[in-house]
């Protein structure tokens, strides 16, 4: 069974690239979404999550809530941003990978997410 993954970018094309990135490298894509909100809402219904990608800046919104809610369900996730990541994110402790993401690095911190669990 592969490991779930939950992805969370704003911009379309970027989402559909990492999907199939993350998939190539073994995970599914339990779900993708472009807001803070809808996110939110489907965690409290979500069971199994393994790991999430989560885009630091998403328009109008910063992803931190998310962040915040897969800290507390102890699910292991990792930052993606195109611009230097805001001091917040740094209290995360987790890895921030920049845009475009190096697929090897990507692996590494996706392994480290499958060792965890």
């Amino acid at each position: 069974m592969k490991p779930r993954i939950l992805l969370v970018e704003d911009e379309a094309l970027v989402a559909m690239m990492m999907e199939d990135v993350l998939e190539d490298l073994g995970w599914e894509v339990a779900a993708s979404f472009a807001d803070v909100r809808p996110t939110l809402e489907w965690l409290e219904k979500c069971d199994t999550l393994d790991g999430a990608v989560l885009d630091i800046n998403l328009g109008a919104e910063m992803v931190f809530p998310v962040a915040e809610a897969l800290r507390k369900r102890g699910t292991p996730f990792t930052f993606l941003t195109g611009y230097t990541a805001p001091p917040k994110a740094v209290e995360f402790e987790t890895p921030v990978l920049t845009k475009p993401v190096d697929v090897d690095e990507l692996e590494r911190v996706l392994e480290r997410f499958r060792q965890a669990a």
